[in-house]
């Protein structure tokens, strides 16, 4: 039998822990994202990851929302957060503190993700868009690369909450986080 853990058995983080906790050096960027459950699940899975923060940008939604709690379930308290009108300055101020501004949009010369290998002692701001219009032009040219995740199918497109998720995951993992120990001994 394989048992299904209890909430208490998962050795969490308490809020004040998670907020002292190291963080995978990546800013998430949401360029223009309409949908609040989107913008909830980004925040749950930047928790997930212990994602530095998040820059929510243009027409995002900000907490306190009770669309963006639906999908978070209470991340939006936990995970670092700002809010910027504008894109491109946002993206200027975050390569003036040294990140590396990385669109994840399918472009001409975009990276295939499994080629993408984040580098030590790097950070990085990985940019998100519209779920229609994806990430805007602009912000494409100001960025330092593009990441494409590669896919197979007929709608060569993912949700955004999807897509930064796989890619989270990606950059956790490279960055060395992804064998975090559980706490709940050998398996």
């Amino acid at each position: 039998m394989n048992r299904k853990l209890l909430n208490s058995e998962l050795n969490r983080l308490a809020p004040e822990q998670y907020r002292q906790a190291e963080k995978t050096p990546v800013a998430l960027v949401l360029d223009n994202i309409r949908s609040q459950h989107n913008i909830g699940a980004a925040f749950r899975t930047a928790d997930a990851f212990r994602i530095e923060k998040i820059i929510l940008c243009g027409v995002c939604a900000v907490p306190p929302s009770a669309e963006i709690h639906k999908a978070a379930l209470g991340a939006e308290d936990t995970v670092t957060w700002e809010y910027a009108a504008d894109t491109l300055a946002a993206l200027a101020a975050l390569r003036c503190g040294g990140y590396t501004l990385a669109a994840v949009e399918q472009t001409e010369y975009a990276i295939p993700l499994q080629e993408f290998v984040p580098h030590d002692g790097k950070k990085y701001a990985l940019i998100f868009g519209n779920e229609v219009k994806g990430v805007q032009q602009a912000a494409v040219d100001f960025s330092d690369c593009c990441i494409e995740i590669p896919q197979a199918g007929v709608k060569h497109s993912l949700n955004v909450s999807v897509s930064i998720g796989v890619v989270l995951w990606h950059f956790f993992r490279s960055m060395g986080h992804g064998e975090l120990p559980t706490g709940r001994g050998e398996r």
